[in-house]
């Protein structure tokens, strides 16, 4: 069960920062759906829907996700978004151990949209870079840098290279490995953007949740 109030990180006139707990998502995939974060942090805030998301993160993800106040903020911060203006850092667990301590990830996906209804449409060039942070038994950790932004792209990549994230049930090429996960093992831990007022850089950090701090604990 999510937890009702959602820690903010960060908060001035123009943004609010959030710390999203896994198994939430961003906007309600259906109308009804009560338990989206941009519902959740609006109803927590008494703010009659002003908080608006410049950015989503998967319903597994955990971590840092950035609000607009109104709709002007949203637009500038989303441009920034579109325009690779924003520096993103997430902690992926992957099973196996990735071989080059750092490198890029340079294969195209297809969006959500076009996986389901234009299967054959070509895929859109995506980018990923990522550093080895720590080697353990059967996995790795890595600090997961995407340059471009499209949907599910740090857990399609990897699993694409052979090292699918720990607990990732969608695009695994197989089903049995040793270790088990309550979720796909990513976290935002560090956004950088350019302010929409100020244009400054300003960065929020995230310390890995529980559920994974846990998890290095009982597989060290």
């Amino acid at each position: 069960m999510v937890k009702s109030t959602v820690p903010v990180l960060y908060e001035d006139d123009a943004c609010m920062v959030f710390d999203k707990p896994p198994g939430l998502l961003t906007i309600p995939a259906i109308k009804n759906e009560e338990h989206a974060l941009v519902r959740l942090v609006n109803a927590q805030y008494n703010t009659q829907g002003a908080l608006h998301p410049a950015h989503r993160l998967d319903r597994d993800t955990s971590g840092v996700i950035l609000f607009a106040k109104g709709k002007a903020n949203q637009r500038i911060l989303m441009q920034a978004f579109k325009d690779k203006r924003v520096r993103k850092n997430y902690v992926a667990f992957v099973h196996g151990h990735v071989q080059r301590p750092e490198g890029k990830i340079r294969i195209p996906i297809k969006d959500f949209y076009q996986r389901k209804f234009l299967r054959h449409a070509p895929a859109q060039s995506a980018l990923t870079k990522y550093k080895v942070r720590d080697y353990y038994k059967n996995f790795t950790v890595v600090d997961v840098m995407p340059v471009t932004g499209r949907t599910n792209q740090i857990r399609i990549h990897f699993a694409k290279i052979g090292h699918p994230l720990v607990g990732e049930d969608k695009y695994a090429f197989r089903k049995d490995f040793d270790l088990r996960f309550r979720r796909a093992a990513l976290h935002a831990a560090r956004l950088e953007w350019p302010h929409p007022v100020t244009g400054k850089m300003t960065a929020i950090e995230s310390p890995l949740p529980v559920d994974m701090v846990k998890f290095l604990e009982n597989n060290t």
